[in-house]
């Protein structure tokens, strides 16, 4: 059985968030970016499984930006298989309506042939 983990990249929970001066959003200049910490939690149960004999792969998949790469690296070095990245957006401050995301997700799942989704439960941007 294949696991698929969505992982998303947002700023690291260790920074805090200034707004920008025109009041239209988060300004995300020079700051770090990291894993959603509740995908961390996914991805180590994905492993877990995985080292039991209950799976046979672990894949990431992230939908974004190119720069979400990063994020994918960090999963495959806690020891996902394989990642995925589908660039959604070219501007990182340009939002992915979650219903797109959604129907991204369904198709790599269907496409892979997942047997199993676990997904982090709340995004903490």
């Amino acid at each position: 059985m294949k696991i698929l983990v969505p992982v998303k990249r947002v700023i690291d929970y260790n920074v805090k968030a200034r707004v920008r001066s025109d009041g239209t959003g988060v300004d995300l200049a020079n700051v770090k970016m990291s894993m959603n910490p509740f995908d961390e939690i996914a991805v180590e149960e994905a492993i877990r499984l995985k080292e039991s004999g209950k799976a046979s792969e672990v894949i990431a998949v992230s939908i974004g930006v190119k720069q979400a790469a990063e994020t994918l690296r960090t999963a495959l070095a806690m020891g996902a298989d394989r990642a995925i990245l589908v660039v959604a957006a070219d501007d990182v401050h340009q939002d992915i309506e979650p219903l797109a995301v959604a129907r991204i997700l369904a198709k790599v799942a269907q496409e892979e042939g997942a047997g199993l989704i676990i997904a982090g439960k709340q995004a903490i941007d």
